[in-house]
């Protein structure tokens, strides 16, 4: 059995594969002050409780970009689970060209996401991350890595609205039902959320003028589900895509 982990800023996303088959899926908090211990225990705690074989665990792999908690995360696999797991980074075998500037640069999960997108469709992709930052990531018809945007993350505009004006509440994220807010929650909702939809269509229009090839918008991420039916720019959902994306490129590397 195969653990797939992906370490992000706000979660942590992991998943046990059986063969090709997603067998079960966790989403943490990530939390950097946890040890070696207290990780270990808390996934063997998760997996029982879910009757997921512990004894049938023998491969993991890890994509991360909080280098503070990569040596913690192996060093929890190695003594929990007894495997020594694959880190997604330089020297990685992923069969896709990075052509950028400084490919050592590029996040580990937007190339996990858009390996997983081009092994799914290979054709021209568009790939959108809804996470702590929103990343957008063009992958050629040849499946090659030409780069991409990065904005700030819906919850990381909201909180620092919050933060930075003094009399502006901290609001829950949500649609509302009008782009005229009656009061200042439902204002604030109102210039984050449609803000933030115009900020997807306008990033995705030019990226797909700009790349001058057909292409296919694929999003995965929390928050996809609740943006994806605002705009008719993205075409498909992928829930699991950067779990899928860890276990292909296992393969690829065993």
């Amino acid at each position: 059995m195969l653990i797939v982990i992906d370490i992000g800023n706000t979660n942590i996303v992991l998943g046990a594969y059986e063969g090709d088959v997603l067998v079960d899926h966790w989403r943490l908090q990530t939390h950097t002050g946890h040890t070696i211990d207290e990780m270990g225990i808390l996934l063997r705690q998760l997996f029982a409780a879910r009757a997921v074989d512990l004894d049938a665990i023998d491969s993991a792999i890890i994509s991360c970009v909080m280098p503070t908690m990569l040596g913690t995360t192996v060093g929890m696999l190695e003594r929990y689970f007894d495997v020594t797991p694959l880190v997604v980074g330089p020297g990685i075998r992923t069969h896709m060209p990075i052509l950028c500037d400084n490919p050592k640069e590029v996040g580990a999960d937007r190339i996990v996401n858009s390996v997983a997108g081009y092994e799914l469709y290979k054709e021209g992709l568009i790939v959108v991350d809804f996470g702590t930052a929103t990343t957008f990531d063009a992958v050629s018809p040849k499946g090659e890595y030409l780069g991409g945007a990065i904005a700030p993350g819906i919850n990381i505009s909201a909180e620092a609205l919050f933060q930075k004006a003094s009399k502006l509440p901290r609001i829950e994220l949500t649609r509302p039902d009008k782009v005229v807010g009656k009061n200042t929650v439902a204002s604030m909702q109102s210039g984050i959320f449609f803000g933030y939809v115009g900020l997807v269509r306008e990033i995705v229009s030019r990226m797909k003028d700009e790349l001058g090839f057909p292409v296919r918008t694929i999003a995965t991420g929390g928050l996809a589900g609740l943006f994806a039916q605002e705009t008719n720019c993205i075409e498909e959902i992928h829930k699991h895509l950067t779990l899928e994306g860890l276990r292909i490129l296992y393969h690829r590397n065993r």
